[in-house]
C-alpha cells in the first residue's frame, strides 16, 4: 500500500521537521503580534504616528547594536541552545505585556523596553537560525529547507493577520499578544527535542596559539561579505529596499486605521488574503529560480518592491480601498519571498561552515541595520507630509534597489555556485 507521507528530501529528516514544527509555531504567533503588538499602542495607548514609528525603531535597533557581535558568538558557540534561549527569552518579555494590562499599569515605555529586549533575542535568534540550517541537512537539500520555511511563513501570514485582527477585537490587544508569547514557548520545546548532534564550533588560534580577538574574527566576515562583489550587491539592494520600505510600513497600520477608517479585524483579513502570494511564491520560487536563473529572477521581483507599495498609496478610504490592499499585499508578498529564498540560499550555499555565523550577522547588520533609519523617517514623515505621501515617497526608494543587482556581476548568475574554499575565505596574515 503506498504511504501517503510525502516521499524523499527533507519530510523524512526528522530533526528538520522538528525545526521546521518550531519556526511555523513561532511564524504564526508572530503575525499575530504584528498587528497586535503596536495595536496596543494605537487603540490602548492611544499613540500618535510618531510614536507608533519609534516602537518601530526600537525593535530593530538591536540589529544595528548587536548584530556583528552576535555573529561571533554564534560561530564560537552551539547554535541549538542559542535558539532555545532566544524562543523562551522572547516569551517571558512578551507576557509581561498583558500582566501590565491587568493591574492597570501599561505604558508606552514598557513597550519601548519590551521591543526592545525582544529584538535583542531576535537578533541571536536569527543569526544562529541561518547558520543552523546548513549543518543540518545536506547542502542539497538546503533550498529545500529555506522554502519549506517560508511555505510557513506565507500560511502564517495568511491567516495569523487575520486571526490576530480577530483576537484584538474579541480579546482586546494586550491579550492578543499573550498568544506570541505561548507560540515562543512551544517553539522552544520542539527545538528541545532535536536529537542530532551539532559539529563542536572549531576553535581557531593564532601563529602564537592564543585565541584571537572578537575584532579579529569579525574582520573576517566582513571580508568575506565584502570581498564577494555578488554578496556586496545583495546587501545594497536588501538593505535600500528594507530603508525605504519600512519608511511606508512604519506609518501603515496608522494609515490603515486613520485615514482609510479600515476596522482591526479587516485589516487582519486584507493582510491574510494578500499573503496567499507569499504562498504560491513559497511553492515556486525554486523553479522560477532554476527556469530563468539567480540573476534575472532576482531583477524581476526586485524591481517590483516600489511599485506594490505605491498601490497601497493610491487606496481610496473605506471599504474600497480593500482591493488596492490585497493587490499590494500580493504582489509585494510574492516578489519579497522569491527574493528571499533565492538570495538567502545564495550566501548560505557559497559560505563556508566556520564562516556562517559572521557572514549572517555582516548581512543582518547591513540589510537590517537600515529598518530603524526607516522607520524613524516614516514617523517624522508621517507627522509633517502626511500619511498617504510617506507611503509614496518610500515607493519610489525602494523602486531603485534593483540598481544595485543591475550593475553587478549577480545579474548575469544563472546557477547556484559552488561553495567558497575555507582558504580562499580566510584573510591574509595581518
Amino acid at each position: 500500500m503506498r504511504s501517503l507521507w510525502p516521499h524523499g528530501g527533507l519530510w523524512r529528516h526528522g530533526d528538520f521537521l522538528k525545526l521546521w514544527s518550531a519556526e511555523t509555531i513561532s511564524q504564526f504567533g508572530s503575525t499575530i503580534d504584528d498587528i497586535a503588538f503596536p495595536l496596543v499602542a494605537i487603540l490602548v495607548l492611544d499613540a500618535s504616528a510618531f510614536e507608533v514609528a519609534a516602537l518601530g525603531t526600537v525593535l530593530f535597533l538591536p540589529f544595528i547594536l548587536f548584530t556583528l557581535p552576535a555573529g561571533v558568538w554564534v560561530d564560537r558557540l552551539p547554535r541549538r541552545p542559542v535558539l532555545i534561549i532566544g524562543d523562551f527569552g522572547r516569551a517571558a518579555l512578551y507576557a509581561t505585556v498583558p500582566i501590565a494590562y491587568v493591574a492597570d499599569a501599561l505604558t508606552l515605555w514598557q513597550l519601548y523596553v519590551v521591543g526592545f529586549l525582544v529584538g535583542v533575542f531576535q537578533v541571536f535568534f536569527d543569526v544562529a537560525y541561518q547558520s543552523y540550517l546548513p549543518s543540518l541537512v545536506d547542502r542539497n537539500q538546503i533550498i529545500e529547507g529555506n522554502s519549506k520555511f517560508e511555505i510557513s511563513r506565507s500560511a502564517a501570514q495568511i491567516s495569523g493577520p487575520g486571526l490576530g485582527g480577530i483576537l484584538v477585537e474579541v480579546l482586546t490587544a494586550p491579550y492578543a499578544v499573550l498568544v506570541d508569547a505561548l507560540s515562543f514557548v512551544a517553539s522552544g520545546l520542539f527545538l528541545l527535542g532535536i536529537r542530532k548532534p551539532e559539529p563542536r564550533p572549531e576553535v581557531v588560534r593564532t601563529e602564537d596559539g592564543r585565541k584571537p580577538s572578537m575584532w579579529h574574527e569579525l574582520k573576517e566576515g566582513l571580508r568575506f561579505v565584502l570581498g564577494n562583489p555578488n554578496l556586496r550587491a545583495q546587501a545594497g539592494c536588501t538593505a535600500t529596499s528594507n530603508l525605504f520600505s519600512s519608511v511606508g510600513f512604519a506609518i501603515l497600520l496608522v494609515y490603515l486605521v486613520r485615514d482609510l477608517e479600515l476596522s482591526p479585524g479587516l485589516i487582519g483579513l486584507v493582510f491574510s488574503v494578500g499573503a496567499v502570494g507569499s504562498l504560491v511564491a513559497a511553492f515556486t520560487s525554486t523553479r522560477i529560480s532554476r527556469r530563468f536563473g539567480i540573476g534575472p529572477t532576482t531583477i524581476v521581483v526586485a524591481a517590483l518592491f516600489g511599485p506594490a507599495m505605491l498601490l497601497a498609496a493610491a487606496a481610496p478610504k473605506g471599504n474600497a480601498a480593500i482591493p488596492f490592499l490585497v493587490c499590494a499585499q500580493l504582489v509585494f508578498g510574492f516578489t519579497v519571498v522569491v527574493y528571499n529564498i533565492v538570495q538567502v540560499s545564495y550566501r548560505q550555499a557559497i559560505c563556508p561552515p566556520g564562516l556562517q555565523g559572521r557572514m549572517n550577522s555582516v548581512m543582518r547588520f547591513i540589510v537590517w541595520g537600515t529598518i530603524p533609519v526607516g522607520t524613524l523617517l516614516g514617523g517624522v514623515l508621517g507627522s509633517t507630509i502626511g500619511l498617504r505621501e510617506t507611503i509614496v515617497v518610500g515607493a519610489i526608494g525602494a523602486s531603485a534597489a534593483v540598481l544595485w543587482i543591475v550593475f553587478s556581476p549577480q545579474r548575469h548568475l544563472r546557477e547556484m555556485p559552488e561553495p567558497v574554499d575555507d582558504a580562499v575565505a580566510e584573510p591574509a596574515p595581518a
